[in-house]
């Protein structure tokens, strides 16, 4: 059977299965769905297509979905985030359609973009909302065929609401990003983890007695704050939001605005989902040797066009995923993997035992939208608590955790109102 496919190089599959396999070691809740998808078929014959990073895990999710019966169509959420072998595989030896490359151009990312479309999906699977978007914006005729979605990141969340504040969406979306088990987990620990993971790699820098600063602290930028400190970093966060900046602050970070930051910060690291976090007045005035690098899901946090306009000639490749700007007083601003996701496109990516309970999500989301997916509006929709619990009821399982359950008497007590201390 010919699979069609835009990949790098088929002849990577063999080094991709091995890799796909090792994830799937570290991903029991993934494979337990995938154990009774494959019994039930609750998928079968539906359309998907899913734009998302391609990675080891991917991989594993989009077994899962064709086990549940789902005829699944994979192409990138980045240019920088595909894992070559990876894709080869899933063409090679699971048979799912491919459109993805590490290091395409931007023509070359919407094109896979839609190819993807041209799958005539009723079930989208996002991260960032591009498929979303261009589905709304050039494939409009394609719009009666969607059933619902699924968004896998904060990022895409927010433009999908501000696309339902406008009237513009056109079909439910479950917000996969906001279940407890993805955001407390994935955004968290997966992030913290690989992102200094990425930085690391990209430079090979001592962390420790470093200046460290995070810009926001939402739940992604916690985590990243707390992995630099427990690596020996002096952290400082930025943030607009007194409540989150608070937080921060009894949390024993400190806290400031940027332009304080960047006159005496060695490492900085975005994760907010806005534009120009790191803009031309911080450049100014950032030390020389300063590294910035990006960790929220577009290259937009940091403002490129302007530091490659205060820069002197062109930027010099110093490491890999490694660009390194000089200004005029002689002062050199290195930024990593294009400002892009550092975490993937320096790194791997989240490990798989975090993604397992991201992607059992998107997996359960995808079974709940076919079966929901009519009498709900277009509106981005949370996933149900149980099914929230349940993953982590699976994973707790798989670890060998068990927990305490309530007895008939304090489930009477906590359901009444009459005794008082």
């Amino acid at each position: 059977m010919t699979v069609e496919h835009d990949v790098r190089d088929l002849s990577l599959a063999p080094g991709g299965r091995y890799r796909i396999e090792w994830a799937e070691r570290d991903m029991p809740v993934l494979r337990q769905i995938r154990e009774r998808f494959e019994k039930e078929r609750p998928l079968e014959g539906v359309r998907i297509s899913a734009c998302l990073h391609v990675t080891t895990e991917t991989a594993n999710l989009a077994r899962t979905l064709q086990a549940g019966g789902a005829d699944v169509v994979l192409t990138a959420s980045n240019p920088l985030s595909t894992q070559d072998d990876v894709a080869a595989s899933l063409v090679s030896h699971f048979e799912i359609p491919v459109y993805a490359i590490k290091g395409e151009d931007n023509a070359t990312y919407y094109d896979h973009i839609r190819a993807a479309l041209d799958h005539k999906p009723q079930v989208t699977m996002d991260d960032g909302a591009d498929l979303v978007s261009e589905l709304h914006k050039n494939r409009t005729e394609l719009l009666n065929t969607i059933v619902g979605g699924t968004e896998e990141t904060t990022t895409g969340v927010i433009r999908l609401r501000a696309m339902a504040a406008d009237g513009a969406l056109k079909f439910p979306v479950i917000a996969v990003n906001d279940s407890m088990t993805k955001h407390l987990f994935d955004n968290r620990y997966g992030t913290g983890q690989s992102t200094i993971d990425g930085i690391i790699r990209a430079t090979n820098i001592l962390l420790a007695g470093r200046v460290f600063v995070v810009a926001g602290y939402g739940w992604c930028s916690r985590g990243i704050a707390m992995r630099a400190k427990g690596m020996g970093a002096n952290v400082i966060v930025t943030e607009i939001d007194p409540l989150k900046a608070l937080e921060a602050v009894m949390d024993g970070f400190r806290v400031m605005p940027m332009m304080e930051a960047a006159t005496i910060g060695d490492i900085f690291v975005t994760a907010t989902g806005d534009i120009n976090v790191l803009d031309r007045h911080h450049f100014e005035v950032m030390k020389d040797g300063a590294i910035i690098c990006n960790s929220g899901h577009f290259n937009v946090e940091i403002n490129i066009p302007a530091l490659r306009e205060m820069a002197t000639g062109e930027p010099r490749l110093v490491r890999p995923f490694v660009e390194q700007f000089r200004m005029v007083d002689g002062r050199a601003i290195n930024l990593l993997a294009d400002g892009r996701l550092v975490n993937l496109a320096a790194a791997e990516g989240h490990p798989a035992s975090v993604m397992d309970m991201s992607f059992a999500n998107q997996a359960l989301g995808a079974e709940y939208m076919m079966v929901n997916g009519d009498s709900l509006g277009a509106r981005v929709y949370t996933i149900p608590a149980d099914i929230d619990q349940e993953i982590a009821r699976l994973k707790l399982a798989a670890m060998g955790v068990t927990i305490d359950q309530l007895t008939p008497e304090q489930v009477h007590y906590l359901n009444q109102w009459q005794e008082g201390t």
